[in-house]
């Protein structure tokens, strides 16, 4: 038949594509993207910014020096009339004039401030923002860390699900090709009727259909896997988690504490709601910046400079220099805003109040996805036991029902539905390993413990090599 070499070479194709390509160790994988993740790259530029702020936090009480130095041209009139002058040896004289005049003269002037803040509730303010924004980074940084290895552990195995689909596939495919040929030789020899090669080409098709698919998946599942890691795509053969004797059992994987232990972790080490409790306590701080009490400021100043200006004028040559020097206590209160800080620490307070509530909904989402991934912990065990228990008995049941379809008690449709059921309860059991150990990540993650040593627990239980 024709369709006999296409499997052929099918089949030859995907076991020289598995020789080719060595099963990836999930370590490895990780470590990859730690250096190739794109979303990673985004949280380590993030986290950079945090010493900065730090050492802006430092810098806001320390004192700061200004110098300020011009020259250019310059004109000046001075008039004075009605003054009173006095001098050493001449009698004091009333109704004097003084005048002066430069016109396009040279002119020079520098100063030199120094300013020491000595009572400033904005600065604290802002000191305590910066200093929470660079801890707000740090936070930000762990849980970028726990997500790539979420998301690098989800991309690994929805790789190792494709490949697994494909080799059930494979396999299904051959099962069904034999049954496809068989009816065709018994309607020949007149022993079935010509509905059994009819239904088991049309599932063949079928069959032939998924198998494309799932040859497509995997190739975009094992492409995204190589996007994030830097890895060869022909190198990535991922390995599903084994059927070690501890989960079966249901002694391996589960909730060893109970849920309202991880719920109290969950509240206290999750980074996101850490994050929140962060960003709501810099949107108080923000709050107080603009209160009346905040206003006044008291600042040490130094202060000195000189101004020179020479040149000619209406009455000849003139030169004009002043000269200051100063140290002293500065302080500075706004009288009148014009309702312009009222009406910022009223936005801030309400912005204060929404970070606030997003605290109050990160906890509900966090305790909502706790107890989501500790009933499918529990449970899980128990679950891939039922799903191992469910392919063994479909197994029996297709090698019962190839039995009876020789022996003519069953037909060619019970014999397909069979090897169906078989691999669709393979599938099964693959996945619901891999969502125990998922679970037991995502946990980790929700109380802020997931870290290599979690990771690499998980990798010690995958099979050691592919089906």
């Amino acid at each position: 038949m024709r369709s006999v070499p296409w499997t052929l070479s099918l089949a030859l194709a995907l076991a020289c594509q598995t020789q080719a390509a060595a099963a990836a160790d999930l370590i490895d994988v990780w470590q990859a993207a730690l250096q190739s993740d794109k979303a990673y790259a985004v949280g380590r530029a993030a986290q950079a910014t945090a010493q900065p702020r730090r050492d802006q936090a430092a810098a806001l009480w320390r004192p700061s020096v200004g110098l300020t130095a011009s020259m250019g041209v310059a004109s000046s009139e001075t008039e004075a009339r009605g003054t009173q002058f006095s001098a050493p040896g001449f009698e004091q004289s009333s109704g004097v004039g003084f005048s002066t005049s430069v016109t396009g003269g040279s002119s020079g002037r520098w100063a030199i401030a120094a300013t020491q803040p000595l009572y400033n509730p904005q600065r604290r303010a802002q000191q305590q923002q910066l200093s929470l924004s660079a801890e707000l980074a740090d936070l930000e940084w762990q849980a970028a860390g726990q997500l790539l290895i979420l998301r690098t552990a989800g991309r690994y195995f929805d790789l190792a699900l494709a490949e697994e689909t494909q080799r059930v596939l494979r396999l299904q495919l051959d099962a069904v090709q034999r049954a496809t040929t068989e009816a065709q030789d018994r309607f020949t020899l007149g022993s079935v009727p010509v509905t059994d090669t009819h239904e088991a080409r049309a599932r063949l098709a079928g069959v032939r259909a998924q198998m494309l698919a799932a040859g497509s998946d995997v190739q975009v599942k094992r492409n995204l896997l190589a996007d994030s890691t830097g890895l060869p795509a022909a190198a990535l053969v991922a390995r599903l988690p084994a059927a070690v004797p501890g989960i079966v059992r249901g002694t391996r994987g589960t909730a060893s504490h109970p849920l309202e232990t991880w719920l109290n972790e969950a509240q206290a080490g999750n980074p996101g709601i850490r994050s929140q409790l962060l960003a709501a306590e810099v949107a108080r701080h923000e709050a107080s910046k603009h209160s009346l009490r905040s206003s006044a400021t008291v600042d040490l100043v130094a202060q000195a400079g000189r101004d020179r200006l020479s040149g000619s004028g209406d009455f000849g040559s003139a030169s004009n220099s002043a000269a200051n020097r100063m140290i002293g206590i500065q302080m500075s209160l706004p009288l009148f805003t014009g309702g312009m800080r009222d009406a910022k620490e009223e936005e801030a307070m309400r912005l204060a109040d929404k970070a606030q509530a997003e605290v109050e909904r990160t906890r509900q989402e966090v305790a909502q996805q706790v107890r989501a991934a500790w009933l499918g912990l529990s449970v899980g065990a128990e679950r891939v036991q039922a799903l191992a228990e469910g392919l063994h008995a479909s197994v029996a049941r297709r090698d019962a029902t190839q039995l009876g379809r020789e022996v003519g008690q069953r037909t060619t449709l019970d014999l397909l539905n069979a090897e169906n059921d078989a691999a669709s309860a393979q599938l099964a059991m693959a996945q619901g390993r891999v969502d125990l150990l998922m679970d037991r990540l995502r946990l980790a993650a929700l109380t802020g413990q997931l870290d290599e040593a979690t990771l690499r627990s998980v990798n010690g239980e995958l099979a050691a090599s592919p089906p």
